[in-house]
């Protein structure tokens, strides 16, 4: 999964980066923007990765992950004035989802703070890409007609095209349009930005985080958000002791890490859930979507265990906490073995028989 941190400039997104990393990179709001993005691998906090951890007792444990990549801070009217680089969108089209950093708190560059008036901004800039390219391909289509090269596969094309672009005229992402399977594969290599799934990251200031009830319920009638106190969660994501990052937690209201509060919140938005494999050698989380079947679960693992797929033996998380061993699994009758068609669980334990 791959997450961009996008926004204004001077809204944060660095610290916000160092507070869900824990990396050190140079913050420092007067200085010009770079070109490069940063980039950083996080693991997805899981209670349960660690006490199947502690039961197993492996040689190796590996934890799901999150890819975070920090994007240079935009300006208005990027979109509009081409001064979205082709390298900037060849990046930020590969995310799987985008987090919006707004700036909620005071220091000496800015003025009067405006969240929601930031959020609607960045919004049409994407929006303005979005329907600058719909206009640009279907002016390609055009010119193939008159060259004669009318096939059906454009014909329907277009139609998409025109249905998508009346949708942006009127100022609406492409996540908020239903489409049809057939219209999703026709313009899935595009990779339409207002497509993505999106999330609002309020960064505001220790004085005022945890206060804004009114902004953060006027913001989530449109929008996904979860609330940072970028600056104090950066400095706490540097503390080594575990008993001081808790004091210091317990007095902002804080019950979890940036990253474990980010990555959870982003498994519910995106509807990924995990599962597990376990042994001596190593326990495993993997990451699949909501709904997905237990050969694609295989699939995950390795392409062979998709493709000589026989059965799933399958027990969850919940029943061996609760029996304390898989032997008492089986004797509690909760051990089962599972079809191609079953549908994974979140927390479910699986071992993958195939043949090949």
């Amino acid at each position: 999964m791959k997450i961009g941190l996008i926004g204004l400039k001077n809204s944060g997104k660095t610290t916000i980066f160092n507070a869900l990393t824990k990396a050190q990179v140079e913050v420092n709001a007067f200085s010009n923007a770079k070109a490069e993005p940063n980039l950083a691998v996080v693991e997805v906090g899981d209670e349960r990765i660690r006490k199947l951890s502690e039961m197993y007792d492996p040689k190796k444990t590996t934890f799901a992950t999150i890819e975070l990549v920090d994007f240079t801070g935009l300006s208005a009217g990027s979109a509009r004035e081409g001064t979205f680089s082709s390298e900037f969108l060849n990046l930020i089209k590969t995310m799987d989802a985008l987090a919006l950093v707004v700036k909620n708190f005071k220091d000496e560059l800015n003025g009067e703070l405006n969240p929601v008036k930031d959020i609607q901004q960045i919004s049409d800039e994407l929006l303005l890409f979005d329907l600058i390219f719909t206009e640009n391909r279907l002016e390609r289509i055009a010119h193939q007609f008159k060259r004669g090269k009318k096939t059906n596969d454009l014909v329907f094309e277009e139609k998409t095209l025109i249905r998508i672009l009346d949708h942006l005229n009127n100022n609406n992402p492409l996540r908020t349009l239903e489409l049809t399977r057939d219209e999703e594969k026709v313009i899935r290599g595009y990779q339409y930005l207002t497509q993505k799934p999106f999330l609002v990251i309020l960064n505001s200031g220790e004085d005022n985080f945890g206060n804004g009830n009114g902004l953060i319920t006027n913001i989530q009638k449109t929008h996904d958000l979860i609330e940072f106190s970028g600056q104090f969660e950066m400095e706490l994501a540097q503390l080594e002791d575990e008993e001081d990052a808790k004091m210091f937690m317990d007095e902002i209201g804080i019950e979890a890490s940036a990253r474990d509060r980010l990555t959870k919140f982003a498994y519910q938005m995106l509807g990924y859930i995990s599962f597990f494999t376990v042994g001596a050698d190593e326990v495993r989380a993997w990451t699949i979507q909501k709904g997905d079947s237990a050969v694609q679960a295989a699939g995950a693992i390795h392409t062979d265990l998709m493709r000589g797929f026989i059965r799933a033996e399958c027990f969850s998380y919940n029943d061996l906490i609760h029996a304390g061993s898989e032997k008492a699994v089986k004797t509690e009758g909760a051990f089962r073995l599972e079809g191609k068609d079953y549908i994974v669980r979140d927390g479910d334990i699986m071992s993958i028989r195939f043949n090949v």
